[in-house]
C-alpha cells in the first residue's frame, strides 16, 4: 500500500509518524533514513538514551514486552506506522492494532512468527517446505536429552527467544547437556517466572559458510542485495563482508529460498535471511529477521543504498530499485570486554589512519562484556584485505571509563 499521501512535515499534522520499537544501533540508522523523507519518529526502548533515541524527534522508555504498556504507548503516540526493531515485544498487541488498520512493518504476523524460533522454523519447514536442519523441541532437561540423542552429537541447543547468541550451546556429548539446559534457561528470554522455557535442538550442519541474503519486498517487487558472508562467535556476529563468493547456481537457489520465505511472511520491508551453504553446493535455510540485520552493517559502505535506506523506502511504500555494489567491503564489530558506566574510546585517530576505513560509534550509554559498541568498516581491492583492514582498525581501539565532566 502506498503511503505517499502521508509525506509532509515532521511535528505537523500532515506528516507520517513512525513508532520505532527498539532503539539500538540498527534502529538508529533506520531513524536517520526515515528523517530524510521528513518522517517524524518516536524511538522506544526499555532504557533511556538508547542509540536511536539520540537522533529521533521523541523518545519513550517502557517495557515493550508488557502488553498494557505497549497499548498505552500506541494510544499516546498515535502513529501512522509501527516498525519493530527487536524481538522482545508483546506481538499480540501488534496483531490487535493491525486489525484496526494501523500499519505494522512488514506485518504483525511476520513479527510474531519470527520472534521465536519455533514459529519461524515450523512455518518455513512444515508449511513452506523450505530445506532446514533437522530439529526437535524440548520443554524439560529430560526432553532435551532425548532430542539430542535422537539427532546425534554434536548438536545445537537454543532458546526459542533470544538474540546475539544468548543462551545458545553447542552440545558435543551427553556430558554437555546439563550445562546447555541451564544456560538456555538463564540467558534466554523466559516468558514466565518459575517456568521452563522451551528450546529448539538442531542437528549439526557441516556447512562451508553461512550468509545473510538481504531481501527487500517493496511496492514494485522483490530485490536482493549481494550475499553477505559473516563470522559468528558463540552465535554473535563479529565480522561480515560483501560480496560473499558464490556460484551463480547457488545464488539462484539462495534467492529462491529467500523469496519463498519472505513472500510467505508478506508485507513491505527488508528481511535478513540467514542461510547455510553446504560443501556439496546445497543451500539450507536457518533464520529470518523482518528488519535490518546486524551483519548488514557492512552495507553502510558496500552499497549505494544501505540496508537501512532500503528498509525505510520499502516500509514507506516507495519503490526499491536494483542495488549497486561498490566492491569488496567488510565490517568488524567493536565489542566491550568489561562493564563500563561511562564508555570512552581511545585510538580513534589511529583506527582512521587508513583512508579506506570508517567508524560508527553507536552511542550506547553503558558497556558490558561482549556488547557491541561500534563497528569498523573497510573497503579494499579484495575481501581478504578489507577484512584485515577492518580488524586492524578495530584492534587499535580501546574502551575505558570516561569522565563525568
Amino acid at each position: 500500500m502506498s503511503t505517499s499521501n502521508r509525506f509532509g512535515t515532521p511535528l505537523q499534522a500532515s506528516g507520517e509518524r513512525v513508532m520505532l520499537l527498539g532503539s539500538g544501533e540498527l534502529g538508529k540508522e533506520v531513524v536517520i533514513e526515515l528523517q530524510r523523507f521528513g518522517v517524524e519518529v518516536w524511538a522506544c526502548d526499555s532504557y533511556a538514551n538508547a542509540p536511536a533515541m539520540q537522533v529521533a524527534h521523541h523518545a519513550l522508555v517502557f517495557n515493550m514486552a508488557d502488553a498494557d504498556a505497549l497499548r498505552s504507548a500506541i494510544f499516546q503516540i498515535k502513529p501512522t506506522l509501527i516498525i519493530p526493531e527487536v524481538e522482545a515485544i508483546a506481538t499480540q498487541v501488534l496483531v490487535e492494532v493491525e486489525s484496526k488498520d494501523l500499519r505494522v512493518a512488514p506485518t504483525a504476523r511476520a513479527t510474531r512468527l519470527t520472534m521465536d524460533r519455533e514459529g519461524i522454523r515450523r512455518f518455513a519447514a512444515e508449511e513452506l517446505g523450505v530445506p532446514t536442519a533437522k530439529y526437535r523441541f524440548a520443554d524439560t532437561a529430560e526432553e532435551l536429552a532425548a532430542a539430542a540423542h535422537e539427532l546425534g552429537f554434536p548438536c545445537f541447543v537454543k532458546p526459542l527467544m533470544s538474540s546475539s547468541g544468548k543462551g545458545q550451546s553447542c552440545v558435543r556429548s551427553a556430558a554437555d547437556l546439563e550445562s546447555a539446559w541451564r544456560k538456555s534457561q538463564t540467558e534466554g528470554r523466559v516468558q514466565k517466572a518459575g517456568e521452563g522455557a522451551r528450546v529448539i535442538v538442531e542437528e549439526f550442519i557441516d556447512f562451508e559458510s553461512e550468509i545473510t541474503l538481504l531481501t527487500v519486498r517493496a511496492v514494485n517487487g522483490t530485490t536482493f542485495c549481494p550475499p553477505i558472508g559473516h563470522l559468528q562467535v558463540e552465535g554473535d556476529y563479529v565480522e561480515s563482508w560483501q560480496p560473499h563468493p558464490m556460484a551463480s547456481a547457488q545464488i539462484a537457489r539462495a534467492e529462491s529460498i529467500a523469496k519463498t520465505v519472505t513472500e510467505g511472511l508478506g508485507g513491505f520491508g527488508l528481511f535478513g535471511v540467514e542461510l547455510f551453504l553446504l560443501k556439496n553446493g546445497d543451500v539450507i535455510f536457518s533464520e529470518v529477521s523482518p528488519r535490518p540485520h546486524d551483519t548488514g552493517l557492512v552495507t553502510l559502505v558496500s552499497q549505494d543504498q544501505s540496508e537501512f535506506a532500503l528498509h525505510a523506502r520499502a516500509v514507506l511504500g516507495l519503490p526499491v530499485h536494483a542495488v549497486r555494489q561498490n566492491g569488496p567491503a567488510a565490517s568488524a564489530a567493536l565489542r566491550a570486554a568489561a562493564n563500563i558506566a561511562l564508555p570512552a574510546f581511545d585510538g580513534v585517530d589511529r583506527a582512521l589512519s587508513n583512508p579506506n576505513v570508517t567508524l560508527r560509534l553507536f552511542g550506547k550509554p553503558v558497556a558490558r562484556p561482549k556488547r557491541r559498541m561500534g563497528v569498523l568498516l573497510a573497503t579494499a581491492p579484495t575481501i581478504a584485505q578489507a577484512r584485515a583492514d577492518a580488524r586492524e582498525a578495530r584492534d587499535v581501539l580501546s574502551i575505558r571509563e570516561g569522565s563525568p565532566n
